[in-house]
């Protein structure tokens, strides 16, 4: 299956849901009159792109079609794919990995899909011929080194863990001074999805980038927030609170195949003003996709 066709068929329930109503849209279209874009919109928040999102697409199509007088239904739908588009290209869709070693520490709530998504990182990562260590920095939910490290098993990837409560700065610590040692190029952090309150997860995080600053002040570093995308606005509301704690640099969307409400993907990057880096659209080793706004939107209307 080509990369494309991947993409469409891991969004195919947003895609029926939206095309259930969006093609009905356009194929009676009559006009783009005040009935069309109040149905537009409607539409458009149903598949979760959030209220102010959708209205803020629907005015500038509304601005688009009076400015260049379109009339066709299809140079409208055109029209909102652009909009749609570049409301996405927020920022560099790729990671930034250019130092020996890089660090991409991997942050989110448990049960998003966090260490799933790390070992597929990994995957594609040794695919580009690179050399990865994932760092189990998760040390306070039951099981989470050991789930990782089945991951890094499936990857061919180098694993630093500890025992079950350790420092997680501390693993971190390990894992850098490894990854030197080693001549490793990637380094993968997993973290603690959910501590007591926000306040200590604020400060264990903030305790391992101290480290990671220390340790390797000059390496290109990402922070990437994984959401479920079957969440939707709530997974808006976390990425809103981890961007706060965290400096998100990038964003990773799962379970997007699960899910009827995949245009999340449009509201978090429109809001946020953070780039989506990655889609998982399934189950398998490679199905975590890096992200292309053009391809996701096509795929999606």
């Amino acid at each position: 299956m080509g990369f494309f066709d991947k993409i469409k068929n891991g969004l195919k329930k947003t895609r029926n849901a939206m095309a259930a109503t969006l093609g009905s849209l356009f194929d009676s279209f009559t006009g783009a009159n005040e009935d069309f874009y109040e149905e537009l919109e409607e539409t458009m928040i149903l598949a979760d792109l959030g209220v102010d999102t959708s209205c803020k697409a629907v005015e500038l199509l509304r601005m688009k079609v009076k400015e260049e007088k379109l009339r066709g239904a299809e140079d409208i739908r055109n029209a909102l794919k652009d909009i749609l588009v570049d409301m996405l290209n927020v920022g560099d869709t790729k990671l930034k990995l250019g130092t020996k070693p890089s660090i991409v520490l991997v942050i989110g709530v448990n049960g998003v899909g966090k260490t799933t998504t790390i070992g597929k990182l990994a995957h594609a990562l040794k695919g580009e011929g690179k050399k990865v260590l994932l760092c189990a920095g998760d040390t306070f939910r039951a099981a989470a080194a050991d789930q990782l490290e089945i991951w890094a098993g499936r990857a061919d990837a180098q694993i630093i863990r500890q025992h079950e409560g350790a420092d997680p700065a501390a693993v971190v610590f390990d894992g850098i001074s490894a990854a030197k040692a080693r001549g490793t190029d990637v380094i993968l952090c997993d973290t603690a999805g959910r501590l007591h309150n926000k306040a200590n997860l604020m400060n264990e995080l903030n305790k391992i980038s101290r480290i990671i600053d220390r340790e390797l002040p000059d390496a290109d570093k990402e922070v990437l927030l994984v959401l479920d995308g079957t969440t939707g606005q709530n997974g808006l509301l976390q990425a809103k609170q981890f961007k706060e704690i965290a400096g998100v640099t990038a964003i990773a969307l799962t379970k997007l195949d699960g899910t009827a409400k995949g245009g999340i993907v449009i509201s978090v990057a429109d809001a946020l003003q953070i780039p989506v880096k990655y889609i998982g659209v399934g189950e398998q080793m490679d199905d975590l996709m890096p992200f292309d706004a053009k391809s996701f939107v096509d795929a999606l209307i």
